[in-house]
């Protein structure tokens, strides 16, 4: 497997961006989702820069968690708050709106996996190499030796911890970014206990349409 990294001048201000903005852990967890979203496209047949734009895939995944830092902590969900930001940066770097509006989606998607998984292959690798970094599949391990090098060079440096911690401290501060029954209301909830309002509690929440009659 194949640690190397694009070397186009936006793909190395995309990871200087990246590297300033973001911790470590977040920082490594995002380089890694490049490298085993590749492997997983590779793994399916997908070549890189003939069947799927290689820079594009290396920009959705270095960026896909900026939303995580300070400078990305708007007041949308994550995730979208981290395609503005991402799409902003790229924008301003001079890439073509048509190649900013992919990386977007990679970013603002990556964590509506029956969704992003269905896009183009830019796309849908974020979201898996993501994933595959959280829990590696069984079904398609990587090469013997190749998790050591990977952590070797981008050290997880408690990755999963440390995404759950940046997600939970943004909606504490920010309740709005961690909507019901989205994933970082989820972490939330596991963090403080708090329970759901149940679906007939948020329908009847005023004003309300008064579907329900007791």
């Amino acid at each position: 497997m194949d640690l190397e990294l694009p070397t186009t001048d936006i793909a190395r201000a995309a990871l200087r961006f990246a590297r300033a903005a973001e911790t470590p852990a977040i920082f490594n967890h995002s380089v890694r989702t490049y490298l085993y979203g590749r492997f997983l496209g590779e793994r399916d047949g997908l070549r890189p820069d003939a069947d799927y734009d290689d820079e594009l895939l290396f920009l959705g995944c270095v960026l896909h968690d900026i939303g995580l830092s300070e400078q990305g902590d708007g007041d949308q969900t994550f995730e979208v708050d981290g395609a503005d930001l991402a799409a902003g940066f790229l924008a301003d770097q001079g890439l073509a709106a048509d190649r900013v509006e992919v990386v977007w989606d990679a970013i603002a998607l990556h964590l509506s996996f029956g969704v992003a998984t269905r896009k183009r292959p830019e796309i849908a690798l974020v979201t898996l190499g993501a994933g595959y970094d959280f829990t590696p599949d069984a079904a398609h391990p990587l090469p013997e030796g190749c998790a050591d090098r990977v952590h070797a060079t981008y050290p997880r440096l408690g990755g999963t911890a440390a995404l759950a911690e940046a997600v939970v401290a943004q909606a504490l501060a920010k309740p709005h970014k961690a909507p019901p029954f989205s994933l970082p209301g989820e972490l939330v909830r596991q963090t403080t206990g708090r329970p759901w309002p149940t679906w007939r509690e948020l329908a009847q929440r005023e004003p309300s349409w008064h579907d329900y009659q007791d």
